[in-house]
């Protein structure tokens, strides 16, 4: 197996070995040095998928992360699974039975979430531009529609005079902090989702007047947090608000989404979420709900904390070349398939992700770069990796989660990247 977890190398000299619990190193491998997906060798399981580049996602990985977590939260904590960070419909035929519910971002994840078999009462809806036809579909299906404008709240009254049904909705408000060290801050200050807590009032307003079935509160402060305290703070601060919310609405609520917010590592310097404590501080809250609001559940919303760590992006190498006294391995995948691991899907400064190669041996410094005419084209720079040559594999860990739809697959006209759940 090549060195473990392609960190960045120092001053153009092999990066020190990083410790035994790295990413790559939690990967097992077979006898002959092969990386194991699912139990299948990964030369097989690319075969599989049709050839590289491709996704690979370990179905078992996946299952034990949603069992685990559910076996330790309240039955008062929902958990349900946030679509887009893999929409891959295989990917959610898997959770569907093991997680309590889905929250979709568009009309496109909500075609997949009720094929999926999910209860249309688990499934949810958030994202600050709904189209009419959005609000039309997931009203007609009965899902729980999480409202961010006034707008949404009047069309779907509208919608619920004129059927004669319930339309169900839940209140996004931007919470007045946001995330300490969050990879992606979704509230404080002035943001496109959801709705200011000043607007409240005429909010519960137009959902009174429409006849609207008010169920609670969605609340999201921020996402990829590797820090426990952080993450415990935004749940209690998120939770006190929506009680004094509560207050203001025409009858208690019966859920409050606190959102999720679960990092995982994605560079060498990266150290793992500590989710004990966390998982503890939903339970304790889980307890206080149950005499603050009787009746009403806590629901997380989790995505690449379930699947992100379960992925592998898989790209050959079509050629080896040497510029300036530095090595190139250059592959048939790149930035159009992988935005995420190029360091251009919202990265401050670049980081590798864990890469290697598949059934790597010796040592030596690479930068690995895809096809596209662009510098931008970059899966990672200056790693310590095994030697690699033409034919070989290039492995991509942390790779299921905002991998394949989250990248420009159509730039440059490439062909399609493969996908498999193994």
């Amino acid at each position: 197996m090549s060195p473990p977890f392609g960190a960045p190398a120092a001053d153009g000299e092999a990066a020190r070995a990083v410790p035994a619990a790295s990413v790559v190193d939690q990967w097992p491998c077979d006898a002959a040095g092969e990386f194991l997906v699912g139990g299948v060798p990964l030369t097989r399981a690319v075969a599989m998928a049709g050839g590289t580049p491709c996704y690979l996602y370990d179905r078992e990985r996946i299952r034990d992360r949603a069992i685990g977590l559910r076996a330790k939260l309240s039955s008062r904590v929902k958990l349900h699974y946030a679509i887009k960070a893999n929409p891959m419909p295989a990917v959610i035929g898997a959770l569907a039975g093991l997680v309590d519910g889905l929250d979709v971002a568009s009309g496109g994840e909500l075609s997949v979430a009720i094929d999926s078999g999910v209860a249309v009462s688990e499934i949810s809806f958030a994202g600050p531009g709904k189209s009419d036809a959005d609000l039309v579909r997931a009203h007609a299906a009965g899902i729980l529609l999480n409202v961010e404008s006034l707008r949404e709240a009047r069309i779907l009254g509208e919608l619920a005079r004129r059927t004669g049904r319930d339309a169900r909705v839940a209140i996004r408000c931007n919470l007045p902090f946001e995330l300490k060290a969050s990879g992606m801050k979704m509230s404080g200050g002035p943001k496109q989702f959801g709705i200011d807590p000043g607007d409240l009032p005429e909010m519960m307003a137009v959902i009174a007047e429409g006849g609207l079935r008010f169920e609670g509160f969605h609340l999201y402060a921020g996402s990829q947090n590797l820090k426990a305290e952080a993450i415990i703070e935004a749940q209690n601060r998120s939770y006190e608000q929506a009680l004094a919310w509560a207050a203001l609405a025409p009858h208690p609520p019966r859920s409050i989404n606190l959102g999720g917010g679960f990092g995982i590592r994605y560079s060498a310097a990266d150290k793992p979420l500590d989710v004990a404590p966390v998982l503890a501080n939903l339970n304790a809250l889980a307890e206080r709900i149950a005499v603050d609001l009787p009746g009403a559940n806590l629901v997380i919303e989790l995505g690449r904390y379930l699947v992100g760590e379960a992925g592998l992006y898989v790209a050959a190498v079509v050629d080896r070349k040497r510029s300036c006294g530095e090595t190139f391995l250059v592959t048939d995948g790149g930035m159009h398939q992988h935005l995420a691991a190029s360091g251009n899907f919202g990265q401050v400064i670049r980081k590798n992700y864990p890469v290697a190669i598949n059934a790597g041996a010796g040592e030596e410094i690479a930068t690995v770069v895809g096809p596209l005419c662009t510098p931008l084209d970059l899966l990672a720079d200056r790693a310590s990796l095994g030697v690699a040559d033409v034919g070989d594999l290039v492995v991509v860990f942390q790779s299921g989660a905002y991998g394949r739809t989250a990248s420009p697959r159509n730039f440059l006209g490439h062909p399609e990247v493969g996908e498999l759940l193994v």
